[in-house]
């Protein structure tokens, strides 16, 4: 049996930790393993941070919306926010930043798109009626000792 949900929170540094709380929430009481869970929250912590980051950058906060599903052996989500589109309207390529020298000099951002691509089964991006939409399907990998 599918376990549907939906979370909206401004899109702020405050808002984003609501949402990840929320579904946390939501994520246990579905059971979903606890394995899942560190995966699942990472990717929609990137996603949410470039949103109020990005897509509202100079403009006033806008809503950002969470609507989910659980079923069988993962996570489908559907952000959605009217802030600025995605530039290309496409999901940025996900390659990791370059660094040749010291882990010291790597940069502090960049990674974002790369793990949401590397721990999604699929990442698709549209742009609708003035509204980002960026669907995300996970399935996490059970990790044995």
């Amino acid at each position: 049996m599918a376990h549907r949900f939906s979370l909206s929170e401004t899109a702020t540094e405050s808002g984003v930790r609501s949402l990840l709380s929320q579904g946390r929430a939501r994520l246990v009481a579905a059971r979903v393993p606890d394995a899942w869970l560190g995966t699942i929250e990472l990717v929609w912590a990137e996603a949410l941070n470039n949103i109020a980051e990005h897509a509202y950058a100079g403009l006033e906060p806008g809503t950002v919306h969470i609507d989910a599903v659980i079923e069988g052996t993962g996570v489908s989500a559907i952000i959605r926010d009217r802030g600025k589109p995605l530039p290309g309207l496409t999901v940025p390529v996900a390659q990791l930043p370059v660094s040749n020298g010291p882990s010291e000099s790597l940069p502090e951002g960049g990674f974002g798109w790369f793990l949401i691509n590397d721990l999604c089964e699929s990442v698709t991006y549209r742009r609708q009626n003035d509204e980002n939409q960026l669907s995300l399907i996970i399935h996490p990998k059970e990790h044995t000792a």
